[in-house]
């Protein structure tokens, strides 16, 4: 599954002092498994915009903390800045990296809008996806009249959604904080051969979604055409959620498209690289490469891969890492500078540096940690890698029968196939070195003092626990092994001919992952206390093991058929 993440970008109304920045971002900071990513003071705004990110829960914390210190050291009435302003912590969004969903963001940002209500006693909007009311989704006007309009606001009908109450001496302090959920904002700039700044920006009112005023006779220098409020009357552009204008960059002599992108869902990134590249191959001008300012998430980096891939039909069943390089030979990310995944994506950002996990070991390496005296890893981690092993088979024949000569028309079909087998791989990977893990719980859980009674029955209610994951980690990975088995089925039937001797040894590595595994649950279940659970555990393991071996002689019949 793949890890939940979400980023955080609060503005706190400090852009100067930066004892007081630096003391807030050393709260975000005190919670683990929040990585800092950027900070970002101005003077002139006063204000500093702050980007964080980790799993739901650390990063809710780490708000909460920010927004606590920022209550404790920044005074809004003796506050200016150009920039508008409400509070200390003046928006707080949540924003959807991978695993979690907009709504889910959502959610989060309205308890983490009640707990900074019910416990800092700050008023709190909650707006963009989490608006409580139609009204809200808007910013501005959520920050009508911002700090200095509160207290016509605050405990009247445009008073806040969590903690309202008429402005008192603490809100004089605080002020109020706009907490939301918004999706992430990819900012791009589309680099052109051209040096004209008029038609770069001709390009982005053909593509933005708000496009270009009407005008008197559909001339370029006609007067704009208003409607009978006196608005003017826009032509909308083709790319909904986006912004963009165009400007010349001095430092390298090109004009560009630049681009925010708002609405990752209505308009991936490869859909507005495709469709200015069509906006400006109208007008005669080629968008020649891509340059991505500041970070974006992995997902809009293998989206495009993986459509510049089926544009081609080609299977995309590939690995990430090839799909993330065919992504930016595609839009051109490195044109101007290098793109670097490890610096550019926020997921290879964040990733843990320090000692190798098992999968990021050479087979050399894996092989020898394994000889080594050392009891992990071990059978279960094994098991785990050799289901890895036969996905990865299967993976192989189905992209080799998506390139097969004269098979073009099935390309979907198999790539289809190897997605599945890409999926099943990455799980079983995961779960060596969660198999690994589980044993050191155990190790850990052995380790813990015994001496008085009740170190004694703590001591036994952690081997209980870990011995129970130790049992149920290979029962995942019998289960995962399991889901590979249709997929080695379909390769030896309908796959590449020449290759059904690669699904059968698929399978045979396959039914080797499952039972090699089910020793695991066995052994760990007889170390359970509660002696019901472990035999409901073996029997679930003999029944997954039964069922592999019907598999496996099943897959191997239509192999030797076929060879």
């Amino acid at each position: 599954m793949r890890k939940r993440l979400i980023e955080c970008v609060p503005n706190f109304s400090e852009g100067r002092d930066k004892t007081v920045i630096k003391a807030i971002t050393d709260a975000i900071e005190s919670v683990e498994g929040v990585k800092l990513l950027d900070v970002d003071p101005g003077e002139a705004t006063n204000r500093t915009v702050v980007t964080f990110v980790g799993e739901p829960e650390p990063v809710m914390e780490a708000a909460f903390r920010s927004v606590r210190k920022a209550a404790e050291l920044i005074d809004m009435s003796k506050h200016h800045g150009a920039h508008p302003r409400m509070g200390a912590t003046d928006v707080l969004p949540l924003i959807p990296v991978s695993g979690i969903t907009l709504e889910e963001c959502a959610e989060l940002a309205r308890s983490l809008g009640r707990r900074i209500a019910d416990e800092l006693e700050i008023p709190v909007y909650a707006y963009e996806a989490s608006a409580l009311r139609p009204g809200r989704k808007n910013l501005a006007v959520c920050r009508s009249g911002e700090y200095e309009g509160l207290a016509n606001r605050l405990g009247h009908d445009d008073g806040a959604d969590f903690g309202d109450r008429p402005m008192d001496e603490k809100i004089a302090r605080t002020g109020a904080t706009a907490c939301g959920a918004r999706d992430f904002l990819i900012a791009v700039n589309f680099n052109l051969n051209t040096t004209s700044t008029r038609r770069a920006n001709a390009i982005a009112f053909d593509v933005r979604e708000k496009g270009r005023p009407k005008r008197e006779g559909g001339k370029p220098n006609g007067k704009p055409l208003t409607d009978e409020n006196g608005k003017t009357i826009m032509i909308p552009g083709t790319l909904k959620g986006t912004k963009a204008i165009g400007w010349f960059i001095d430092e390298y002599g090109i004009a560009q498209v630049s681009m925010n992108i708002t609405d990752m869902a209505r308009t991936p990134l490869h859909v507005a690289f495709d469709e200015v590249s069509r906006a400006a191959a109208a007008r005669g001008i080629r968008v020649t490469g891509t340059e991505i300012v500041g970070l974006v998430p992995k997902r809009a980096i293998i989206d495009a891969g993986k459509y510049f891939l089926h544009k081609q039909q080609r299977s995309s069943g590939i690995s990430e890492a090839e799909i993330i390089r065919l992504a930016i030979r595609s839009m051109g990310l490195d044109e101007l500078t290098p793109f670097r995944p490890e610096e550019k994506i926020i997921e290879e950002m964040i990733a843990p540096k320090g000692e190798k996990a098992l999968t990021d070991m050479t087979c050399r390496e894996f092989a020898d940690e394994t000889a080594s005296e050392s009891p992990a890893p071990g059978g279960g981690s094994i098991s785990a890698y050799m289901g890895a092993l036969a996905a990865a088979l299967g993976t192989m024949v189905a992209n080799l029968s998506a390139h097969k000569a004269g098979w073009d028309d099935r390309w979907e079909e198999f790539s289809d196939y190897a997605e599945q087998g890409q999926a099943l791989m990455g799980e079983l990977l995961a779960l060596v070195n969660e198999d690994t893990a589980a044993f050191n719980l155990i190790m850990t859980a052995l380790g813990l003092p015994k001496g008085t009674d009740e170190e004694k029955l703590a001591r036994a209610e952690a081997l209980e626990k870990a011995t129970l994951y130790a049992a149920e980690v290979p029962l995942r990975t019998m289960r995962a092994a399991l889901k590979s088995f249709p997929l080695l089925r379909a390769m030896a039937e309908k796959g590449n001919p020449a290759s059904a001797s690669d699904a059968g040894v698929g399978a045979l590595a396959a039914r080797a992952a499952v039972m090699g595994a089910g020793l695991n649950v066995r052994i760990n279940a007889g170390g359970l206390a509660d002696k019901a659970l472990a035999a409901e555990l073996v029997k679930t393991a003999n029944e997954l093991a039964a069922e592999a071996g019907g598999a496996e002689a099943e897959i191997l019949k239509i192999v030797e058929e076929k060879i």
